[in-house]
């Protein structure tokens, strides 16, 4: 806390010295109080320099949420193809799993060759 405090006092006495710097009217865009114009005339224009501004704001955020939007798109279909990928050797390794299961299954069942000595007859 002591810290945080002491963070914030240097922050201060570094920007102190800036306050009495004169200030130079810039026109930077965004939302501007308009209620502060006399004049109907500066009201209407800073009221459509505000609407102007959100105008550009949501296209810009539109176009930033629809470029993540096709993004992911791309990447679901990305992923869809590697799940059909995995699904079918998935299908191929049980199919093989089956097939030799199957083979181990006829070769005890088979019986023995005729000509293959009877362990319990060597006895």
């Amino acid at each position: 806390m002591l810290l945080r405090n002491a963070g914030i006092c240097f922050a201060i006495l570094l920007l102190a010295p800036l306050a009495d710097a004169p200030a130079h009217a810039q026109d930077v865009p965004g939302i501007e109080i308009c209620t502060v114009e006399k004049t109907m005339e500066r009201r209407t224009s800073c009221l459509q320099s505000n609407v102007d501004f959100l105008q550009k704001t949501i296209t810009k955020l539109n176009l930033d949420h629809q470029q993540k939007l096709d993004a992911a798109a791309r990447q679901i279909d990305a992923l869809k193809t590697t799940v059909a990928g995995l699904q079918k050797v998935l299908g191929d390794l049980q199919a093989a799993q089956a097939k030799i299961a199957e083979d181990l299954k006829k070769k005890q069942d088979a019986p023995a060759p005729k000509d293959a000595p009877n362990k319990d007859a060597q006895k």
